[in-house]
C-alpha cells in the first residue's frame, strides 16, 4: 500500500531497523562523557578553592603541595579518559552492520566494555597516584584532608598503592569478559538469522 498517510513513518522505522537509531545516540553520549572528563579537573579545583584549601591559615604547606600533585594526576587521568571516550565514539558505529537484527545488544555491550576501560584506567592512575602521594607526603593526615575539602574519594591508605592497580585491572578484565559474552551471543544470533534468510531466499 503506497498511501503516504499510512507509510510516512517508514524512514523512522528504517532508522530503527538498520541500527542507526541506537548507534548515533551512543556516539553522542560518548562525546559528552569525553567532554565531562575534561571538565572534571576544573570541578575538583573549584571544590578545593571553595573549601579554602589554598588558605595558609587553614591548611599547612604540605597539604597544599599534596593537593596540587594529586590534582595534576587527576588532570592527566582526565586527559587519558577524554581520549578513550573520544576514540570509542567512532568505534561504537562499527558494532553492527546493515542487515544485522540484533543491534541494541551490540551497542550496549560496547558501552559496558568502554565504561570498564575508563573506570579501570581511572582507578589505576588516580587511585595508585593518590595512595602513593598520601603515604609519602601526608601519612595519616590524608583522611583529615579528604573530609575537610569534601573529596572523600581521595582518602586512601598504604594498602591502596598495591590494591588500586589490581582493582583497575580486574575491572577492565571483568567488563571486557562480560562485553565479549554479549558480543558472542549477538554474533551467533545475527549469523543464524542471515543463514535462515539466505536459505529461504536461495539465489539461482
Amino acid at each position: 500500500m503506497d498511501n503516504k498517510f499510512l507509510t510516512f513513518i517508514k524512514p523512522y522505522l528504517s532508522l530503527i531497523d538498520n541500527g542507526h537509531f541506537y548507534r548515533k545516540p551512543f556516539s553522542w553520549l560518548y562525546s559528552i562523557l569525553a567532554i565531562l572528563n575534561l571538565i572534571l579537573p576544573l570541578f575538583v579545583l573549584y571544590i578545593a578553592i571553595d573549601n579554602d584549601i589554598f588558605s595558609g591559615q587553614k591548611f599547612p604547606p604540605d597539604i597544599i603541595i599534596w593537593f596540587l600533585l594529586v590534582w595534576i594526576i587527576i588532570t592527566f587521568a582526565s586527559w587519558v579518559s577524554f581520549q578513550l571516550w573520544w576514540d570509542r565514539k567512532s568505534k561504537v558505529n562499527d558494532t553492527s552492520v546493515e542487515g544485522d537484527k540484533f543491534v541494541a545488544t551490540a551497542v550496549f555491550s560496547h558501552l559496558i566494555q568502554t565504561t570498564g576501560e575508563w573506570l579501570g584506567t581511572w582507578i589505576c592512575i588516580v587511585g595508585f597516584g593518590t595512595a602513593l602521594l598520601t603515604t609519602i607526603i601526608l601519612g595519616d593526615e590524608g583522611s583529615y584532608l579528604s573530609s575537610e575539602v569534601g573529596l572523600d574519594f581521595l582518602e586512601t591508605s598504604r594498602l591502596g598503592i598495591v590494591l588500586m592497580p589490581i582493582y583497575g585491572f580486574l575491572i577492565i578484565v571483568a567488563t571486557k569478559f562480560l562485553a565479549e559474552q554479549f558480543k558472542a551471543l549477538t554474533s551467533i544470533a545475527n549469523n543464524t538469522c542471515k543463514k535462515i534468510t539466505n536459505n529461504n531466499n536461495p539465489s539461482f
